[in-house]
């Protein structure tokens, strides 16, 4: 999931304990959020300002009718679970012969992207962090 930090950064997330990821209006965005299910692992992304992956964050309710909109339109809960202990940039993602061909790098517009499990492994890896 991505955010821009001057919209809503993870700090934000950790001060909340949890939010209505709502607002998506990608039908491709859209069918990934309601395909989590609760418990999954979701690593934040700051676009825009930093172009880098802070935090992790769960799942902690599934796709929900966004309250933002009558149309056919979904929304999850997320809680943060924890900021990386180092932050991952973009151009590290790129330079990564595994990274490279995250959906985050491959389709950079879409708010809401796929994550496999070997790219979370790189991804915490390279962040030095454990879950």
């Amino acid at each position: 999931m991505k955010s821009e930090p001057f919209v809503y950064s993870f700090d934000q997330l950790l001060a909340d304990k949890k939010t209505s990821w709502d607002g998506v209006r990608n039908f491709e965005a859209r069918n990934t959020l309601r395909a989590m299910k609760k418990g999954d692992t979701l690593l934040y992304y700051h676009s825009n300002e930093g172009k880098e992956i802070v935090g992790v964050a769960r799942v902690a309710k599934e796709a929900y009718q966004d309250p933002t909109t009558d149309g056919d339109w979904s929304s999850v809960e997320v809680a943060p679970v924890k900021r990386l202990k180092k932050p991952v940039s973009l151009a590290t993602l790129k330079a990564h012969p595994l990274l490279s061909a995250m959906a985050l790098v491959k389709r950079g517009r879409i708010s809401v992207t796929p994550v496999t499990d070997a790219e979370l492994a790189a991804v915490l890896k390279l962040a030095e962090t454990t879950l």
